[in-house]
C-alpha cells in the first residue's frame, strides 16, 4: 500500500501534511520606513547653507580692504600667485553679479564654484528622490585637475599671462 493509501483524509477531502519540519519560507524582515524628502536634504540643505553663509560673507566683506581675511602665504614671502589667489575676490564679485570681474580674479575659483554648485544639485536631487551619491574621481582626472593647477598657477606668474592674475 502507498502512504497516500495509508494518510487519512480530512474533512475538507485534501491529504493532511505529513509531520516533519515546516517548509522553508521568506524570512520576515521588517522594512524600515524610508525618511521623507526632508530629512533626506538635511545634510545637503545644511552644506548649501554653510556655502550660501561663506558667500554672504564674503560678499558683505570686500576682500580688497586689508585686515579682513588672512594674506596668502606664498604671495607674501614670494610674491607669487597661488591657484587660490583672487579666489576670494572672485567670490566677491560673483554675488554681487559681475562674473567678468570674478573671471579676471581667478577663473579657475569659479569654475571651481561652478562644478560645485552641479555636483551639489546632483547630490540633493538624489537625495530627495532616495538615491545614494558618492561622487568619485577617477585617478585620471585626479591627474588632470593636478596638471590643471600647476599649469593655471605657471602662467599666471608669468609675464604674458598677467591677465590670469589677481
Amino acid at each position: 500500500m502507498s502512504s497516500r493509501s495509508r494518510a487519512v483524509a480530512d474533512p475538507a477531502g485534501g491529504v493532511p501534511p505529513r509531520p516533519g519540519p515546516e517548509p522553508a519560507t521568506e524570512p520576515a524582515t521588517e522594512r524600515k520606513p524610508r525618511p521623507g524628502a526632508a530629512r533626506r536634504l538635511a545634510v545637503p540643505l545644511a552644506v548649501l547653507g554653510a556655502v550660501a553663509a561663506a558667500f554672504a560673507y564674503v560678499g558683505a566683506v570686500d576682500p580688497d580692504r586689508p585686515g579682513h581675511y588672512p594674506l596668502c602665504p606664498l604671495r607674501y614671502y614670494t610674491g607669487l600667485n597661488c591657484p587660490a589667489c583672487g579666489g576670494l575676490r572672485g567670490a566677491h564679485a560673483l554675488v554681487h553679479g559681475q562674473l567678468r570681474a570674478g573671471l579676471r580674479c581667478n577663473a579657475l575659483a569659479v569654475a571651481g564654484y561652478a562644478a560645485f554648485a552641479v555636483v551639489w544639485t546632483v547630490w540633493a536631487v538624489r537625495s530627495a528622490r532616495g538615491l545614494p551619491y558618492a561622487p568619485v574621481l577617477r585617478p585620471g582626472a585626479r591627474r588632470a585637475l593636478v596638471v590643471v593647477a600647476v599649469v593655471f598657477t605657471v602662467v599666471r606668474n608669468l609675464p604674458f599671462g598677467r591677465a590670469l592674475s589677481p
